[in-house]
């Protein structure tokens, strides 16, 4: 007789990692084929990290099947592949709010779950923050082993060389996977399943580095030299030691991430031997176990919403073209006019719209990889040459190199122009790549010109008049997504440093708008008007030098003035007040009110929702020009003393 009854899905008995430990192998083989499915199904209907996450499904599984999870402490560097690790730990339920108001984060977030120990999503965080946690369990901390899982790119940082270095100096107990998706070495990677599966499950663990070392002596001919190539391109060394080594880790591999056969005996082996601290090199496929996302040029990085028998698909043309898009195509054009302009990204090139620039001119293009601080003064040292250099980063991630545009850019004056996308929120991403805080970093540098785009019109006449600008250090922001469909120009206009423009005049309030709220205060504008009150709206352009003649006119005219921008408090509103408090204008009874992000984070949402969380909707503008003047908003409440 057949069993005639349902099947029960692997995952539907996994409430959590401990679950896994009780399961044989082959069923773990089978629940990761069940789980690759599950992330495909609810990527198709929230959008994400799809390549990522698909490419570490079987060391999802077997680092919660071999390690002691939330005890051992697992830290997903950059943290972009975490939703199997997620849908593994207890949110399977919630997994298909991913990247939504209220919904699970696309990142690992520790107020999420106590299974993500430590928050990421900027990259090659996780050896420091293991070796933290490494210290605290040798100390009585009630913590166990530390995981770090980074990626090839992540580690080229330079962040992750000072963690590994002070790890191999400290020689604790660490362990960390370097998951590398980005070597052709699939032939040798499965001639070596086999092989070391036997070895690693039985040797010592102070014997790996030489098992290791000697592997490629057991391939056949043709994988030999294959097999050496793909150690000789992660370490960096021909011999058989390598860089990590160097460092004071042992390393293990390369050994093949989706052999859950290979996998399972080497980190056993690990867990149980292990003394100090541990590399294991797993080699893996992004988008692994779905076509469609393993063939694209991405391998599905990031994707939107999409039909999962079709797979990802590529957005349909038409409405405004987008900032990044604006950028990217007037830096070409530019760089076709003076030969002088260079480009930089970090690790960039189409999220920052430069490879266009790289298209026509790739020998003016210089992808740094995850080295923001590097790149930062490597535009610095191009601009010292004579060079004209457009350092093209995130805000987010701009702040990773502060000091370097502090000390090597500001400092010496340096004509170094930062293009900076992202600008203010940036939806389902959250609060980690929120551009919010870079006109109050680099508006207080002596110096520095920053400006802000309006639209898409101004973002062009913005990079031709940083072209332009070879006195010092200039940068110009600008928001993710479509533009507002203005007109654009056959070529950005060369504008005056330091001088704003006055978009309607009004009688009763001043707005003035830095930046690409001008569209919002437009509506803020039709609102107040509906309501009897006359308003002038400005566009400043400029945060830094401020147009003090725009202002004072403004100031001078209206019964009270609005500053509105897309950043955190400190920004373009706290150099206005400096300036009018330093002309004495308060104590003419002036009334002045800063529209601009809360002093909190904000979390994921549409972008349009994060900004109405914020109160910065043209409802909320026109709100606050009603409070500035209404009768008791001008009351001067006196100090007490104390």
């Amino acid at each position: 007789m057949t069993d005639e009854r349902p099947h029960t899905p692997m995952l539907d008995r996994v409430a959590g990692p401990s679950d896994l430990r009780s399961l044989p192998d082959d069923d773990l083989a089978t629940l990761a084929g069940e789980l690759r499915a599950e992330v495909i199904s609810a990527v198709s209907e929230t959008g994400g990290h799809l390549g990522s996450s698909l490419g570490v499904v079987e060391l999802s599984v077997a680092i919660h099947a071999v390690f002691n999870t939330p005890m051992d402490k697992l830290i997903w560097d950059v943290g972009h592949q975490c939703y199997p690790h997620k849908i593994l730990t207890g949110r399977r339920d919630r997994i298909r709010t991913l990247r939504t108001k209220g919904g699970l984060s696309g990142f690992t977030r520790r107020a999420e779950s106590h299974h993500d120990p430590f928050g990421a999503a900027h990259s090659s965080t996780s050896i420091s923050a293991a070796l933290g946690f490494a210290v605290g369990r040798d100390t009585g901390r009630s913590t166990g082993d530390a995981i770090a899982v980074i990626g090839d790119g992540a580690i080229s940082a330079g962040m992750a060389y000072e963690a590994m270095n002070n790890a191999g100096a400290e020689g604790r107990r660490l362990f960390v996977i370097l998951n590398d998706n980005e070597m052709s070495i699939a032939p040798p990677v499965g001639a070596m399943s086999g092989y070391l599966s036997g070895l690693y499950g039985q040797d010592p663990v102070a014997r790996m580095a030489s098992l290791a070392e000697g592997f490629e002596a057991a391939l056949p001919a043709p994988m030999r030299e294959g097999a050496k190539r793909a150690r000789q391109m992660v370490t960096g060394l021909a011999g058989s030691g390598t860089l990590f080594e160097e460092l004071g880790f042992q390393y293990i591999g390369p050994i093949d991430g989706h052999d859950m056969d290979q996998l399972l005996p080497v980190l056993r082996a690990a867990r149980a031997r292990a003394t100090g601290p541990l590399l294991i090199h797993c080699c893996t496929v992004k988008g692994k176990g779905y076509v469609p996302a393993e063939t694209s040029a991405d391998r599905g990085h990031g994707v939107s919403k999409f039909d999962p028998v079709k797979g990802p698909q590529a957005s349909a043309k038409g409405g405004a073209p987008s900032y990044t898009s604006v950028f990217g195509a007037a830096l070409s054009d530019e760089a076709a006019r003076d030969d002088r302009i260079v480009a930089v990204t970090a690790a960039m090139p189409d999220g920052t719209g430069v490879a266009k620039m790289a298209e026509r001119f790739p020998a003016r293009v210089f992808d740094v990889g995850i080295a923001e601080q590097h790149g930062v003064t490597f535009a610095a040292g191009m601009a010292a040459s004579g060079l004209k250099p457009f350092c093209a980063i995130y805000s987010t991630f701009l702040q990773r190199a502060y000091d370097q545009v502090v000390h090597d850019v500001a400092l010496q004056g340096l004509p170094v122009r930062f293009a900076i996308d992202r600008a203010g929120l940036v939806g389902a991403d959250g609060a980690t790549h929120a551009g919010a805080y870079d006109v109050g970093y680099l508006g207080n540098l002596p110096g520095f010109t920053v400006m802000a785009a309006a639209d898409e019109a101004e973002l062009m006449h913005m990079v031709a008049t940083a072209a332009a600008h070879d006195t010092g250090p200039i940068a110009f922001r600008y928001p993710r997504g479509a533009g507002t469909g203005v007109a654009l120009p056959e070529r950005g206009e060369i504008l005056e440093i330091g001088r704003g423009r006055v978009i309607r005049d009004g009688e009763d309030v001043a707005i003035l708008s830095f930046g690409a709220h001008l569209a919002t205060c437009r509506s803020a504008v039709a609102l107040l008007e509906a309501e009897g009150i006359s308003t002038t709206l400005a566009d400043a352009r400029f945060a830094k030098p401020l147009d003090t003649d725009l202002l004072m006119r403004l100031v001078g005219g209206h019964r009270a003035l609005i500053t509105v921008e897309q950043g955190a408090e400190g920004g373009f509103g706290s150099i206005v007040m400096h300036e009018l408090a330093r002309r004495g204008a308060f104590d003419t009874g002036l009334i002045l009110r800063n529209v601009c992000l809360p002093d909190r984070f904000i979390e994921q949402a549409t972008p349009e929702e994060m900004y109405e969380d914020a109160g910065m909707t043209a409802a909320d503008i026109a709100a606050r020009v009603r409070d500035a003047l209404e009768p008791q908003s001008r009351r001067v409440v006196p100090l007490r003393r104390v």
